[in-house]
């Protein structure tokens, strides 16, 4: 009896984390042209590992232009600000609990910057009005931006029902965001989210 019971439990433990296949996420404009650098979110559910990706935690500058436009990065870490201009430049964000000021530096110098609050950073150059580019500090691990034809993979999104966030800096939305319930299927699940892009401000 014993036994039997150290056995049902054992087999809960390890049923617990149900995780899911990917989820496919699909991000369009409403003419149905697909938009990349839209920041898919997941919330990470309890006693998920803390976030990390992949990539590479910097934004370069570059011909007068910052690489790349929107960076994903997780809470507390410190992105890398290179530069590879012969020029110099002076990176700045006046973003509510992410704002930073990066005094003129030169090329190959780099500057690194901890972004300490979730939300997003909206990066200038004090120097060249035309460089712009978007942090966007999550506290999930399941993130991801969509590529050059509009889709975002989340791999291995736990199962179940879900509040998908999909942020883009030029979305016409409450804080540039549009929430999608979703529901996360075994097998994995594939959606499409429509966002409506204002023109970006020009300088």
């Amino acid at each position: 009896m014993i036994w039997n019971s150290l056995f049902v439990v054992l087999f809960a433990v390890l049923a617990a984390p149900a995780w899911a296949g990917d989820l496919a996420v699909t991000v369009t404009t409403p003419d149905g042209k697909p938009l990349a650098d839209a920041v898919v979110t997941l919330p990470a559910p309890p006693g998920s590992a803390k976030p990390s990706f992949p990539w590479k935690l910097e934004v370069a500058q570059q011909n007068k232009q910052f690489a790349p436009f929107v960076l994903v990065a997780p809470v507390g870490a410190a992105v890398v600000f290179p530069n590879l201009d012969k020029f110099r430049h002076h990176v700045y964000s006046f973003s509510k609990g992410n704002k930073f000021e990066l005094e003129l530096y030169g090329k190959e110098d780099k500057r690194s910057v901890p972004f300490k609050t979730v939300g997003v950073a909206a990066v200038g150059c004090n120097i060249h009005d035309q460089m712009v580019a978007f942090i966007r500090v999550v506290d999930t691990p399941f993130a991801m931006k969509t590529d050059a034809s509009g889709l975002a993979a989340i791999k291995s999104a736990p199962d179940g029902k879900a509040k998908l966030t999909v942020w883009h800096p030029y979305a016409r939305a409450k804080d540039q965001a549009v929430i999608a319930d979703v529901t996360v299927a075994p097998g994995g699940t594939a959606i499409t989210v429509v966002i409506d892009i204002a023109p970006p401000a020009h300088h």
